[in-house]
């Protein structure tokens, strides 16, 4: 399981992420920085302040994990050295914005280092209903492809998938209950009238589509091979 740690400025947008990755996820806790400061009585800022808030939020998070569900810890963890300390399993970045109305927190952050890292989200991926909803989607299938277990029975789908329609997921749904999980195979054919999508476009639609299977299934671009009896 995972500690996926949120971080970025105030107003950065943590909490509408977290909130809707949560609920994707399904088991997955989600520990809000001002709720834990709330709970404990502690608005101090301060360095020290911000170390007993990091710890906190690494220890509820570790609790989730230990029970067996993800811990989604959403706060500003504004410097490398708390960052690095948190552990996280997975990081995102909010950096979607050039600074909070806090001074004091705009002076001191620091954007987190590769180390641990899942993906940063930028302005111009941001403040779209729609994108939200989408990256919401995509993190928790990137966050549960662990669980994907390339060694058990696994039930295969080839297919162009332009574009992927119910009967699509009926079938998809059908042999993933046989089996537990699936491997989605998006032939890699020429762009054509009939198939104007890149293979990479079609594989980020997939995972849209079946973002609340996420950890059940992988898809795999495959070459475009045909079937020649003359050789």
């Amino acid at each position: 399981m995972k500690r996926i740690l949120i971080c970025g400025l105030p107003g950065s947008g943590k909490t509408t992420l977290a909130t809707k990755l949560v609920a994707i996820l399904g088991n997955a806790d989600h520990y809000n920085a001002d709720e834990i400061r709330e709970k404990f009585s502690d608005w101090d800022f301060s360095l020290e302040g911000r170390q007993r808030q990091m710890k906190r939020m690494q220890d509820y998070s570790r609790k989730s994990v230990a029970k067996g569900n993800y811990g989604v810890a959403d706060f500003v963890c504004p410097t490398n050295a708390l960052q690095e300390e948190f552990r996280a399993d997975y990081i995102i970045f909010m950096d979607t914005i050039e600074e909070s109305e806090y001074e004091d927190t705009n002076k001191i952050f620091e954007k987190p280092s590769e180390k641990g890292f899942g993906l940063t989200l930028v302005a111009d991926e941001w403040w779209d209903e729609d994108k939200i909803d989408e990256w919401a989607k995509l993190i928790a299938v990137d966050v549960k492809d662990h669980e994907f277990q390339s060694k058990l029975p696994t039930a295969q789908m080839l297919g162009r998938f332009q574009p992927f329609h119910s009967d699509h997921k009926e079938l998809f749904e059908r042999e993933l209950e046989k089996h537990g999980q699936v491997a989605v195979l998006v032939t890699d054919a020429p762009i054509t009238e009939d198939s104007p999508l890149d293979v990479l476009d079609i594989c980020r639609n997939l995972e849209l589509e079946l973002s609340e299977y996420a950890g059940k299934f992988r898809t795999y671009p495959v070459p475009n091979i045909i079937n020649d009896e003359g050789n």
